[in-house]
């Protein structure tokens, strides 16, 4: 992947700075979002500073929040503070599009334990599931990109089923 534009910036949550080390952007002519970056994308769904759908302002930008990495909706953003309601939005969107456990295959509970690894966000259905993701995480994130992408292909059925019963 070919950085095109680094850009330092801080961003103030809940009075808790979190630094947000680089923003990452590839959108020329020949580079895109990774596979991973689109499935991510796609379960994030919305900014976490003004909770506009990722997209609607060109090509996302990915930031460094604490250890994760996420999504903005647009340059302009890395200037703003992290709303606590989008925040905790974009972290539900991400469990629920998760849906399992990616070690145990288990539906994950109502406020699911999480870990994060190589900047990604994994939810668990119980602590162990912790200690596995981190002594294997390589393995473990092919499962979340796995799990993100059945669920984006559901929504998709999902829309298109409601479309063509209109």
């Amino acid at each position: 992947m070919t950085l095109s534009r680094i850009v330092p910036i801080g961003i103030v949550l809940t009075g808790l700075l979190l630094s947000v080390v680089a923003a990452v952007r590839a959108d020329g002519p020949e580079h895109g979002p990774s596979t991973r970056d689109q499935h991510k994308i796609a379960a994030q769904k919305i900014c976490p500073v003004t909770g506009k759908k990722l997209g609607s302002m060109g090509t996302p930008l990915k930031v460094k929040i604490g250890k994760e990495e996420l999504f903005l909706c647009c340059k302009g953003c890395t200037k703003g503070q992290v709303s606590r309601e989008h925040w905790a939005s974009v972290h539900a969107n991400l469990a629920e599009a998760q849906g399992k456990c990616p070690v145990m295959g288990h539906d994950l509970p109502k406020n699911p334990k999480w870990t994060i690894v190589e900047g990604q966000i994994v939810y668990v259905c119980c602590p162990p599931c912790t200690k596995k993701i981190e002594a294997d995480p390589k393995t473990y994130l092919a499962k979340l990109d796995k799990l993100y992408a059945a669920s984006q292909k559901k929504e998709q059925a999902t829309r298109q089923s409601g479309a063509s019963v209109r």
